[in-house]
């Protein structure tokens, strides 16, 4: 089991993150977490000198398309299939009530 991580941070971390864990769980996740953080700590003894960060393996490229104006639909056939509508709007059902302080 790790040294790095205690029983305490495991219940610490699991309290913000709200997890109910077992006693059990609670020493698994110790030794697993620990475990973890021995291994960063093996890679951190690699020799980096030199080598760039990357944030991606492959060479990546976007493709776009030129953002050219087009003629839009128009209010009858964006709400054509809409529903419910009101006169040139979508009506959705409302989700906030009086008393939310919105």
């Amino acid at each position: 089991m790790g040294g790095r991580i205690s029983r305490k941070d495991v219940e610490k971390v699991a309290k913000l993150g709200r997890l109910q864990l077992s006693d059990a769980e609670i020493e698994e996740f110790t030794g697993q977490l620990g475990s973890i953080l021995e291994y960063v700590e093996k890679m951190n003894e690699l020799d980096t000198e030199g080598v760039e960060p990357l944030a991606h393996c492959l060479p990546i490229s976007n493709i776009l398309r030129e953002d050219e104006a087009k003629e839009s639909l128009g209010t009858e056939k964006t709400l054509a299939n809409a529903p419910q509508r009101e006169g040139e709007y979508f009506k959705v059902p409302k989700i906030l009530d009086d008393s939310s302080g919105v």
